[in-house]
């Protein structure tokens, strides 16, 4: 396959939150791997066990990928709880050890369930969306950049200051990927606290994408809108289903999306032909929040 039709080859990416094929993180890694990449898996079933929707079989989930893989990439998965710290570092450097390098992180993981109205918060409710969600995500995000800065020594900012990287660069050096959700356009009710870790993302996105990109990482933050991965099928959903018509008829293409519409968006945005988008909140929702 000539390297137009493989734009990723030789390349690694991270894609977390992928253990069934129904969701999103599956979607992008399916997405990734036929443009070339060496894929690598971070997966937390336990989460999955405890929703409506339920949990899938990974051994179909790797057969998945590994089926969509081309030439000589490989595929890898871990088994790791993201709320763990301690686990952050080794889970960046494995993933870039199976190939030596790592070039693209999709932090699409997330904690749902157990949330609530405002009147429903609590300190424990709040941290766990905020471990999950967000802090991880930061974390996840700061060792791929140190990962990429080589071992460089990094004097830490103070407040206002300018990080001083590599300077211009020819091309990226790499690309992260956050989710956000749909608190950019409208309340979420009865989800403030998923609602609360994912605006924290969302927020920090200029922010950080300005500090990566002293080092050639582009950073872009994808709204997906409302994907259907089973929480909005009536036998599985996880809200009112009087609610469930009414979202659909308000959408203007007569459906809720599909994982493989923001995995198109993101494997395109990780491409050269994406490259020169960097530090935004995409929606790609089909015109649903414009409803």
């Amino acid at each position: 396959m000539e390297r137009s039709s493989a734009p990723l080859r030789g390349k690694t990416a991270l894609v977390t939150g992928v253990s069934r094929r129904r969701g999103i993180g599956y979607a992008v890694a399916r997405k990734l791997a036929p443009l070339g990449a060496n894929i690598v898996i971070q997966h937390y079933q336990r989460h999955d066990e405890n929703q409506p929707w339920g949990s899938d079989d990974l051994e179909a989930v790797r057969a998945g990928l590994r089926s969509s893989l081309i030439g000589a990439a490989t595929m890898h998965d871990h088994d790791i709880d993201l709320t763990d710290a301690e686990a952050i570092a080794p889970l960046i450097e494995s993933a870039a050890h199976h190939t030596g390098s790592l070039d693209i992180l999709v932090c699409n993981h997330a904690k749902s369930g157990d949330d609530g109205s405002i009147l429903d918060m609590t300190p424990d409710r709040l941290d766990a969306h905020w471990q999950t969600n967000t802090r991880s995500t930061i974390l996840l995000t700061a060792e791929f950049a140190r990962h990429k800065a080589g071992g460089t020594a990094i004097e830490a900012a103070r407040p206002g200051e300018r990080i001083t990287g590599r300077g211009p660069v020819d091309s990226p050096t790499g690309h992260v990927f956050w989710t956000t959700s749909g608190q950019l356009h409208g309340p979420m009710r009865g989800e403030v606290a998923y609602a609360a870790s994912k605006a924290s993302l969302a927020g920090l996105t200029p922010t950080v994408a300005a500090e990566l990109l002293e080092w050639g990482i582009v950073l872009n933050t994808i709204n997906p809108g409302p994907v259907n991965t089973g929480y909005l099928d009536p036998e599985t959903t996880d809200r009112p289903l009087g609610e469930l018509q009414r979202y659909l008829d308000e959408t203007p293409f007569g459906r809720f999306g599909r994982p493989d519409d923001p995995a198109e968006l993101i494997g395109w945005l990780s491409t050269s032909n994406g490259s020169w988008v960097i530090g935004q909140v995409l929606t790609s929702d089909g015109g649903f929040s414009l409803q």
